[in-house]
Protein backbone atom coordinates (compact mmCIF):
# COMPACT_ATOMS: atom_id res chain seq x y z
CA UNK A 1 0.00 0.00 0.00
CA UNK A 2 1.42 3.47 -1.21
CA UNK A 3 1.93 6.03 1.94
CA UNK A 4 -0.67 7.91 0.48
CA UNK A 5 -3.28 5.24 0.51
CA UNK A 6 -1.90 4.29 4.51
CA UNK A 7 -2.60 8.05 5.22
CA UNK A 8 -6.00 8.01 3.41
CA UNK A 9 -6.67 4.73 5.33
CA UNK A 10 -6.25 6.53 8.66
CA UNK A 11 -7.54 9.24 7.86
CA UNK A 12 -10.99 7.92 7.35
CA UNK A 13 -10.31 5.03 10.14
CA UNK A 14 -13.41 5.03 12.77
CA UNK A 15 -11.58 6.76 15.34
CA UNK A 16 -11.87 9.78 13.24
CA UNK A 17 -15.54 9.16 12.75
CA UNK A 18 -16.15 10.14 16.39
CA UNK A 19 -14.60 13.67 16.05
CA UNK A 20 -16.93 16.49 15.49
CA UNK A 21 -15.41 19.52 15.03
CA UNK A 22 -16.01 22.55 12.93
CA UNK A 23 -19.77 21.20 11.31
CA UNK A 24 -20.51 21.78 14.63
CA UNK A 25 -19.22 25.55 14.69
CA UNK A 26 -20.65 26.42 11.40
CA UNK A 27 -24.48 25.21 12.29
CA UNK A 28 -24.42 26.95 15.44
CA UNK A 29 -23.34 30.18 14.09
CA UNK A 30 -26.12 30.00 11.88
CA UNK A 31 -28.66 29.54 14.02
CA UNK A 32 -29.62 33.43 15.63
CA UNK A 33 -32.65 35.02 17.59
CA UNK A 34 -34.17 36.10 14.21
CA UNK A 35 -34.37 32.23 12.94
CA UNK A 36 -36.10 31.14 16.37
CA UNK A 37 -38.20 33.75 16.14
CA UNK A 38 -39.32 32.60 12.69
CA UNK A 39 -39.49 29.22 13.24
CA UNK A 40 -41.54 30.07 16.68
CA UNK A 41 -43.91 31.89 14.26
CA UNK A 42 -44.41 29.68 12.04
CA UNK A 43 -45.35 26.70 14.43
CA UNK A 44 -47.87 29.28 16.02
CA UNK A 45 -49.62 29.75 12.78
CA UNK A 46 -49.58 26.92 10.70
CA UNK A 47 -48.68 24.16 13.74
CA UNK A 48 -46.90 21.23 12.02
CA UNK A 49 -47.86 21.81 8.39
CA UNK A 50 -44.50 23.33 7.45
CA UNK A 51 -42.70 20.83 9.12
CA UNK A 52 -41.70 19.27 5.85
CA UNK A 53 -39.85 22.52 5.10
CA UNK A 54 -37.75 22.12 7.99
CA UNK A 55 -36.41 18.59 6.78
CA UNK A 56 -35.96 19.72 3.45
CA UNK A 57 -33.86 22.72 4.57
CA UNK A 58 -31.65 20.88 6.97
CA UNK A 59 -31.57 18.45 3.97
CA UNK A 60 -30.70 21.50 1.56
CA UNK A 61 -27.72 23.31 3.74
CA UNK A 62 -25.90 19.74 4.15
CA UNK A 63 -25.71 19.72 0.44
CA UNK A 64 -24.14 23.29 0.68
CA UNK A 65 -22.18 23.24 3.26
CA UNK A 66 -20.85 19.72 2.08
CA UNK A 67 -19.99 21.12 -1.43
CA UNK A 68 -17.95 24.36 -0.02
CA UNK A 69 -16.10 21.95 2.34
CA UNK A 70 -15.53 19.82 -0.38
CA UNK A 71 -13.99 22.21 -2.66
CA UNK A 72 -11.73 22.92 -0.38
CA UNK A 73 -10.41 19.76 0.96
CA UNK A 74 -10.39 18.26 -2.89
CA UNK A 75 -8.47 21.27 -4.36
CA UNK A 76 -6.34 22.59 -1.29
CA UNK A 77 -7.82 26.41 -2.19
CA UNK A 78 -9.79 28.61 -0.10
CA UNK A 79 -13.35 29.19 -0.96
CA UNK A 80 -12.26 32.97 -2.06
CA UNK A 81 -9.70 31.51 -4.02
CA UNK A 82 -12.43 29.75 -6.05
CA UNK A 83 -14.89 32.77 -5.82
CA UNK A 84 -11.53 34.63 -7.86
CA UNK A 85 -10.71 31.98 -10.47
CA UNK A 86 -14.57 32.89 -11.53
CA UNK A 87 -13.74 36.12 -13.04
CA UNK A 88 -13.28 39.30 -11.40
CA UNK A 89 -17.20 39.86 -10.48
CA UNK A 90 -17.03 37.76 -7.41
CA UNK A 91 -14.23 40.36 -5.83
CA UNK A 92 -16.40 43.20 -6.36
CA UNK A 93 -19.47 41.70 -4.28
CA UNK A 94 -18.04 40.06 -1.80
CA UNK A 95 -15.47 42.97 -0.99
CA UNK A 96 -18.11 45.78 -0.37
CA UNK A 97 -20.92 42.97 1.15
CA UNK A 98 -18.00 42.06 3.88
CA UNK A 99 -17.55 45.36 5.38
CA UNK A 100 -20.84 46.24 5.54
CA UNK A 101 -22.34 43.53 6.57
CA UNK A 102 -19.72 43.05 9.15
CA UNK A 103 -20.50 46.52 10.91
CA UNK A 104 -23.85 46.71 11.05
CA UNK A 105 -24.07 43.06 11.90
CA UNK A 106 -21.79 43.15 14.86
CA UNK A 107 -24.47 45.61 16.50
CA UNK A 108 -27.39 43.72 15.89
CA UNK A 109 -25.41 40.14 17.25
CA UNK A 110 -24.65 42.07 20.22
CA UNK A 111 -27.84 43.72 20.97
CA UNK A 112 -29.62 39.72 20.34
CA UNK A 113 -27.23 38.85 23.42
CA UNK A 114 -27.85 41.30 25.63
CA UNK A 115 -31.81 40.75 25.07
CA UNK A 116 -31.71 37.82 27.59
CA UNK A 117 -29.09 39.19 29.75
CA UNK A 118 -31.48 42.57 30.17
CA UNK A 119 -34.11 40.20 31.06
CA UNK A 120 -32.56 38.09 34.05
CA UNK A 121 -31.17 41.20 35.39
CA UNK A 122 -33.02 44.01 34.36
CA UNK A 123 -31.09 46.68 36.72
CA UNK A 124 -28.50 46.79 34.10
CA UNK A 125 -29.39 48.83 30.92
CA UNK A 126 -29.50 46.58 27.09
CA UNK A 127 -26.78 48.51 26.22
CA UNK A 128 -24.55 47.67 29.24
CA UNK A 129 -24.69 43.92 28.62
CA UNK A 130 -24.39 44.49 24.46
CA UNK A 131 -21.15 46.12 24.54
CA UNK A 132 -19.78 44.02 27.38
CA UNK A 133 -20.48 40.75 25.40
CA UNK A 134 -18.95 42.43 21.88
CA UNK A 135 -16.07 42.57 23.90
CA UNK A 136 -16.43 39.25 25.90
CA UNK A 137 -16.93 37.44 22.07
CA UNK A 138 -13.62 40.13 20.75
CA UNK A 139 -11.73 39.00 23.71
CA UNK A 140 -12.39 35.00 23.45
CA UNK A 141 -11.35 35.13 19.48
CA UNK A 142 -8.53 36.97 20.22
CA UNK A 143 -6.66 35.51 22.76
CA UNK A 144 -7.77 31.54 21.92
CA UNK A 145 -6.87 29.08 19.21
CA UNK A 146 -9.29 27.51 16.84
CA UNK A 147 -8.98 24.02 19.72
CA UNK A 148 -10.20 26.17 22.28
CA UNK A 149 -12.83 28.22 20.24
CA UNK A 150 -13.90 25.08 19.02
CA UNK A 151 -14.66 24.10 22.63
CA UNK A 152 -16.15 27.09 23.86
CA UNK A 153 -18.62 26.92 20.82
CA UNK A 154 -19.76 22.95 21.62
CA UNK A 155 -20.73 24.38 25.33
CA UNK A 156 -22.73 26.79 24.28
CA UNK A 157 -24.82 23.96 21.73
CA UNK A 158 -24.77 21.81 24.46
CA UNK A 159 -27.07 24.57 26.82
CA UNK A 160 -29.19 25.66 23.62
CA UNK A 161 -29.81 22.45 22.68
CA UNK A 162 -30.38 21.30 26.07
CA UNK A 163 -33.08 23.92 26.69
CA UNK A 164 -35.14 24.25 23.70
CA UNK A 165 -35.18 20.01 23.31
CA UNK A 166 -36.01 20.12 27.11
CA UNK A 167 -38.95 22.71 26.17
CA UNK A 168 -40.05 20.62 23.49
CA UNK A 169 -40.79 17.79 25.41
CA UNK A 170 -42.33 19.70 28.01
CA UNK A 171 -45.01 21.53 25.27
CA UNK A 172 -45.49 17.12 24.56
CA UNK A 173 -45.92 17.13 21.16
CA UNK A 174 -48.73 16.15 18.62
CA UNK A 175 -47.48 12.97 17.24
CA UNK A 176 -49.94 12.55 14.59
CA UNK A 177 -49.93 16.06 13.51
CA UNK A 178 -46.34 16.31 13.62
CA UNK A 179 -46.57 12.72 10.63
CA UNK A 180 -48.97 15.01 8.93
CA UNK A 181 -46.38 17.29 8.44
CA UNK A 182 -44.09 15.79 6.64
CA UNK A 183 -46.25 15.96 3.66
CA UNK A 184 -45.46 19.08 1.69
CA UNK A 185 -48.42 21.53 1.92
CA UNK A 186 -48.38 25.19 1.34
CA UNK A 187 -51.33 26.97 3.38
CA UNK A 188 -52.63 30.17 2.78
CA UNK A 189 -50.11 33.27 3.25
CA UNK A 190 -47.61 30.95 4.13
CA UNK A 191 -44.76 31.27 1.60
CA UNK A 192 -42.61 33.28 3.27
CA UNK A 193 -42.45 31.25 6.15
CA UNK A 194 -41.86 27.66 3.90
CA UNK A 195 -38.95 29.95 2.54
CA UNK A 196 -37.47 31.10 5.75
CA UNK A 197 -37.51 27.93 7.10
CA UNK A 198 -36.46 26.06 3.97
CA UNK A 199 -33.71 28.18 3.20
CA UNK A 200 -33.16 31.15 5.81
CA UNK A 201 -32.81 28.84 9.29
CA UNK A 202 -28.90 28.44 9.90
CA UNK A 203 -27.82 29.90 7.07
CA UNK A 204 -25.67 33.03 7.04
CA UNK A 205 -22.14 33.76 5.87
CA UNK A 206 -20.79 31.59 8.07
CA UNK A 207 -21.46 28.62 5.85
CA UNK A 208 -18.85 29.53 3.37
CA UNK A 209 -16.68 29.80 6.55
CA UNK A 210 -16.48 26.18 6.78
CA UNK A 211 -13.75 25.51 4.49
CA UNK A 212 -11.58 28.21 6.66
CA UNK A 213 -12.45 26.25 10.29
CA UNK A 214 -11.62 22.89 8.25
CA UNK A 215 -7.94 24.39 7.40
CA UNK A 216 -7.84 25.46 11.11
CA UNK A 217 -8.88 22.38 12.42
CA UNK A 218 -6.04 20.93 10.07
CA UNK A 219 -8.50 18.48 7.83
CA UNK A 220 -7.11 20.32 4.69
CA UNK A 221 -6.52 16.76 2.01
CA UNK A 222 -8.94 14.73 0.53
CA UNK A 223 -8.27 11.80 2.87
CA UNK A 224 -10.24 14.04 5.11
CA UNK A 225 -13.76 13.83 2.68
CA UNK A 226 -15.48 11.02 4.62
CA UNK A 227 -14.76 12.48 7.75
CA UNK A 228 -15.98 16.46 6.57
CA UNK A 229 -19.00 14.88 5.91
CA UNK A 230 -20.09 13.24 8.40
CA UNK A 231 -19.33 16.12 10.62
CA UNK A 232 -21.07 18.46 8.62
CA UNK A 233 -24.46 15.46 8.63
CA UNK A 234 -24.33 15.01 11.89
CA UNK A 235 -24.33 18.70 12.76
CA UNK A 236 -26.91 19.80 10.21
CA UNK A 237 -29.06 17.10 12.07
CA UNK A 238 -28.59 18.14 15.46
CA UNK A 239 -29.35 21.72 14.17
CA UNK A 240 -32.61 20.38 11.90
CA UNK A 241 -33.61 18.98 15.77
CA UNK A 242 -32.86 22.50 17.32
CA UNK A 243 -35.29 23.84 15.01
CA UNK A 244 -38.30 20.94 15.04
CA UNK A 245 -38.31 21.85 18.89
CA UNK A 246 -38.52 24.89 18.57
CA UNK A 247 -41.33 24.78 15.91
CA UNK A 248 -43.04 21.93 18.72
CA UNK A 249 -42.93 25.13 21.17
CA UNK A 250 -44.59 27.71 18.51
CA UNK A 251 -47.05 25.21 17.75
CA UNK A 252 -48.34 23.56 21.34
CA UNK A 253 -47.44 26.87 23.41
CA UNK A 254 -47.35 29.90 22.14
CA UNK A 255 -50.85 28.92 19.37
CA UNK A 256 -52.16 27.16 22.82
CA UNK A 257 -51.70 30.54 24.62
CA UNK A 258 -53.28 32.84 21.78
CA UNK A 259 -50.18 35.70 21.88
CA UNK A 260 -48.81 37.26 18.79
CA UNK A 261 -45.04 36.56 18.63
CA UNK A 262 -43.32 40.00 18.26
CA UNK A 263 -41.10 40.42 14.82
CA UNK A 264 -37.52 40.61 15.37
CA UNK A 265 -35.35 39.34 18.83
CA UNK A 266 -37.92 40.48 21.06
CA UNK A 267 -40.45 38.00 19.99
CA UNK A 268 -38.31 35.74 22.37
CA UNK A 269 -38.74 37.54 24.91
CA UNK A 270 -42.49 37.70 24.20
CA UNK A 271 -41.81 33.82 24.29
CA UNK A 272 -40.46 34.00 28.03
CA UNK A 273 -43.69 35.57 29.56
CA UNK A 274 -45.33 32.84 27.88
CA UNK A 275 -43.40 30.07 29.74
CA UNK A 276 -43.66 31.89 32.96
CA UNK A 277 -47.14 32.08 32.99
CA UNK A 278 -47.28 28.45 31.97
CA UNK A 279 -44.76 26.21 33.34
CA UNK A 280 -43.03 28.81 35.97
CA UNK A 281 -40.11 31.35 36.52
CA UNK A 282 -37.81 28.52 36.41
CA UNK A 283 -38.59 27.79 32.81
CA UNK A 284 -38.75 30.79 31.88
CA UNK A 285 -35.12 31.80 32.76
CA UNK A 286 -34.11 28.65 31.88
CA UNK A 287 -35.06 29.80 28.48
CA UNK A 288 -33.12 32.97 28.40
CA UNK A 289 -29.58 30.84 29.32
CA UNK A 290 -30.69 29.05 26.00
CA UNK A 291 -31.53 32.01 24.27
CA UNK A 292 -28.14 33.73 25.43
CA UNK A 293 -25.91 30.78 24.50
CA UNK A 294 -27.52 30.27 20.97
CA UNK A 295 -27.01 34.46 20.50
CA UNK A 296 -23.50 34.24 21.89
CA UNK A 297 -22.80 31.11 19.84
CA UNK A 298 -23.37 33.27 16.88
CA UNK A 299 -21.44 36.40 18.03
CA UNK A 300 -17.96 33.91 18.26
CA UNK A 301 -18.52 32.07 15.11
CA UNK A 302 -19.01 35.20 13.45
CA UNK A 303 -16.21 36.98 15.01
CA UNK A 304 -14.11 34.25 14.82
CA UNK A 305 -15.22 32.26 11.15
CA UNK A 306 -16.00 35.99 9.13
CA UNK A 307 -12.37 37.32 10.00
CA UNK A 308 -10.85 34.54 9.02
CA UNK A 309 -12.94 34.65 5.35
CA UNK A 310 -11.80 38.58 5.57
CA UNK A 311 -7.79 37.71 5.68
CA UNK A 312 -8.15 35.14 3.75
CA UNK A 313 -10.20 38.20 1.16
CA UNK A 314 -7.30 41.31 2.08
CA UNK A 315 -4.27 38.37 1.87
CA UNK A 316 -5.41 37.63 -2.12
CA UNK A 317 -5.89 41.27 -2.44
CA UNK A 318 -2.58 42.32 -1.61
CA UNK A 319 -1.29 39.71 -3.21
CA UNK A 320 0.42 37.72 -0.75
CA UNK A 321 -1.75 34.76 -0.87
CA UNK A 322 -4.43 32.73 1.67
CA UNK A 323 -1.02 30.66 2.30
CA UNK A 324 0.65 33.76 4.05
CA UNK A 325 0.60 34.08 8.16
CA UNK A 326 -1.48 37.05 7.84
CA UNK A 327 -4.34 35.17 5.85
CA UNK A 328 -4.63 33.14 8.89
CA UNK A 329 -5.95 32.76 12.52
CA UNK A 330 -4.46 35.70 14.37
CA UNK A 331 -2.67 37.21 11.62
CA UNK A 332 -2.89 40.97 11.20
CA UNK A 333 -5.87 41.18 8.79
CA UNK A 334 -7.67 39.01 11.06
CA UNK A 335 -7.40 41.00 13.73
CA UNK A 336 -8.24 43.85 12.17
CA UNK A 337 -11.31 42.48 11.23
CA UNK A 338 -11.97 41.05 14.54
CA UNK A 339 -11.75 45.16 15.90
CA UNK A 340 -13.63 46.25 13.12
CA UNK A 341 -16.89 43.81 13.86
CA UNK A 342 -16.79 44.60 17.48
CA UNK A 343 -15.98 48.29 18.37
CA UNK A 344 -17.31 50.70 15.52
CA UNK A 345 -20.67 48.80 15.84
CA UNK A 346 -20.95 49.87 18.76
CA UNK A 347 -21.93 53.18 16.99
CA UNK A 348 -25.00 51.59 16.60
CA UNK A 349 -26.16 50.56 19.82
CA UNK A 350 -26.60 54.35 20.77
CA UNK A 351 -28.03 55.82 17.60
CA UNK A 352 -30.70 54.85 15.25
CA UNK A 353 -29.56 52.87 12.12
CA UNK A 354 -29.25 55.07 9.03
CA UNK A 355 -31.79 53.90 6.29
CA UNK A 356 -28.69 53.72 3.72
CA UNK A 357 -26.92 51.71 5.87
CA UNK A 358 -29.49 49.17 6.60
CA UNK A 359 -30.92 49.22 3.06
CA UNK A 360 -27.21 48.06 1.71
CA UNK A 361 -26.99 45.56 4.41
CA UNK A 362 -30.45 44.22 3.44
CA UNK A 363 -29.63 44.36 -0.21
CA UNK A 364 -26.10 42.78 0.24
CA UNK A 365 -27.32 40.06 2.64
CA UNK A 366 -29.99 38.93 0.79
CA UNK A 367 -27.78 37.82 -1.79
CA UNK A 368 -25.24 36.26 -0.36
CA UNK A 369 -27.00 32.40 0.00
CA UNK A 370 -27.81 32.85 -3.95
CA UNK A 371 -24.10 33.80 -4.57
CA UNK A 372 -23.01 31.14 -2.95
CA UNK A 373 -24.99 28.39 -4.61
CA UNK A 374 -24.75 29.73 -7.72
CA UNK A 375 -21.05 30.01 -7.38
CA UNK A 376 -20.43 26.32 -6.06
CA UNK A 377 -22.01 24.74 -9.44
CA UNK A 378 -19.28 25.72 -11.79
CA UNK A 379 -16.47 25.39 -9.09
CA UNK A 380 -18.06 21.87 -8.39
CA UNK A 381 -18.17 20.52 -11.84
CA UNK A 382 -15.83 22.25 -14.41
CA UNK A 383 -11.97 20.91 -14.22
CA UNK A 384 -10.77 24.14 -15.05
CA UNK A 385 -11.51 24.84 -11.44
CA UNK A 386 -9.49 22.66 -9.85
CA UNK A 387 -11.49 19.52 -8.46
CA UNK A 388 -10.31 16.25 -9.42
CA UNK A 389 -12.99 14.11 -11.48
CA UNK A 390 -13.55 11.57 -8.68
CA UNK A 391 -14.67 14.62 -6.38
CA UNK A 392 -16.85 16.39 -8.42
CA UNK A 393 -20.73 16.75 -8.58
CA UNK A 394 -22.77 13.44 -9.66
CA UNK A 395 -26.21 13.89 -11.09
CA UNK A 396 -27.93 14.13 -7.72
CA UNK A 397 -25.64 16.61 -6.54
CA UNK A 398 -26.13 18.98 -8.92
CA UNK A 399 -29.96 18.45 -8.76
CA UNK A 400 -30.19 19.57 -5.36
CA UNK A 401 -27.27 22.02 -5.26
CA UNK A 402 -29.61 23.32 -8.16
CA UNK A 403 -33.07 23.17 -6.24
CA UNK A 404 -30.78 25.15 -3.40
CA UNK A 405 -29.21 27.70 -5.65
CA UNK A 406 -32.92 28.37 -6.63
CA UNK A 407 -34.47 28.53 -3.21
CA UNK A 408 -32.31 30.91 -1.94
CA UNK A 409 -32.23 33.22 -5.42
CA UNK A 410 -36.31 32.91 -4.29
CA UNK A 411 -35.95 33.77 -0.88
CA UNK A 412 -33.12 36.48 -1.39
CA UNK A 413 -35.52 37.96 -3.48
CA UNK A 414 -38.22 38.25 -1.03
CA UNK A 415 -35.67 39.40 1.34
CA UNK A 416 -34.48 41.89 -0.63
CA UNK A 417 -37.89 43.37 -1.17
CA UNK A 418 -38.63 43.74 2.52
CA UNK A 419 -35.10 45.28 2.93
CA UNK A 420 -35.98 47.85 0.51
CA UNK A 421 -39.79 48.36 1.93
CA UNK A 422 -38.46 48.53 5.54
CA UNK A 423 -36.13 51.02 4.73
CA UNK A 424 -38.63 53.47 2.53
CA UNK A 425 -41.13 53.07 5.53
CA UNK A 426 -38.29 54.38 8.15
Amino acid sequence: MSKDATEQTQLESPKKWKVIGPGLVVAATGVGAADMVATLAAGSRYGYTLLWAVILGVILKIVLVEGAGRFTLATGKTIFEGWRSLGRWPVWYFGPYIMIWGFVYGASAMSSTALPLAALFPAVPLWAFAVATGIAGFLLVWFNRYAVFEKITAVLVGLMFLTIVSLAFLATPNIPEMAAGLIPRLPEGSVLYTLALAGGVGGTITLAAYGYWLREKGWTKPGWMRVMRLDNTMAYVMTGIFVISMLIVGAEVVRAAGVAIGAGDKGLLDLTDVLVAEYGDFVGKAFLVGFFAAAFSSVIGVWNGVSLMFADFWANMRGKGSEHPDAKLNGKYFRFYLLWLTFPPMLLLLLDQPIGLVLAYGVLGALFMPFLAVTLLPLLNMARYGVPKEWRNRLHTNIALAVTAILFVWLGVYQLVDAIRKAIAG
